[in-house]
């Protein structure tokens, strides 16, 4: 009987060799979530719509952040490609320049985007979901959902998932470094 046990003992040093180096080989490297994916500072690259009031409000080439963190708040803002005018009202006590007039008010925000809140996301659908808590748009507070993709590691695809009217929005975003 003696004359087995080192025969079986090499035997399963053997098997548990080859089951580590099997489970090694085997083991793809994890892929990182979505939701971390997301985590960083993206400037927009291209802003595309059907729309051609949205278009003509925001340019052709409008300018953008977008903000997700660690902790689940996000933030963002897309300010117009167009020309827009200064204000010329009074000057007012805690405002640092002067008040627009009605018109420059409605022309300022008139195409730019603005809100914060937190964020969720669902990577069964591919969406993110922003909890929008303020937004220069009073009546823009809510859930909004956007379709995500990452076509490249350094870039993200959002369409809003609220435009039923048929005009496409695409907004591809780039992560700054």
């Amino acid at each position: 009987m003696t004359s087995f046990r080192p025969i079986v003992v090499s035997y399963c040093a053997c098997a548990l060799v080859a089951l580590a180096v099997a489970g090694t080989e085997t083991q793809a490297p994890a892929r990182p979530s979505a939701a971390s994916r997301l985590i960083g500072t993206w400037a927009l690259v291209s802003y595309e719509s059907s729309d051609t009031e949205s278009q003509r409000y925001r340019g052709p080439k409008p300018i953008g952040l977008l903000i997700y963190d660690g902790t689940g708040h996000m933030a963002v803002q897309i300010s117009p490609d167009r020309p827009r005018r200064r204000f010329t009202g009074p000057q007012a006590g805690v405002f640092t320049g002067p008040q627009p007039t009605p018109d420059e008010a409605l022309d300022a925000i008139s195409g730019y985007a603005a809100y914060f809140g937190t964020y969720t996301v669902d990577e069964r659908a591919q969406t993110v979901t922003h909890q929008r808590v303020g937004n220069i748009n009073p009546s823009g507070l809510g859930d909004f959902v956007r379709r995500y993709e990452f076509p490249t590691e350094d870039r993200l695809v959002l369409v809003p998932q609220e435009r039923t009217d048929l005009r496409a929005v695409r907004l591809t975003w780039e992560r700054l470094k």
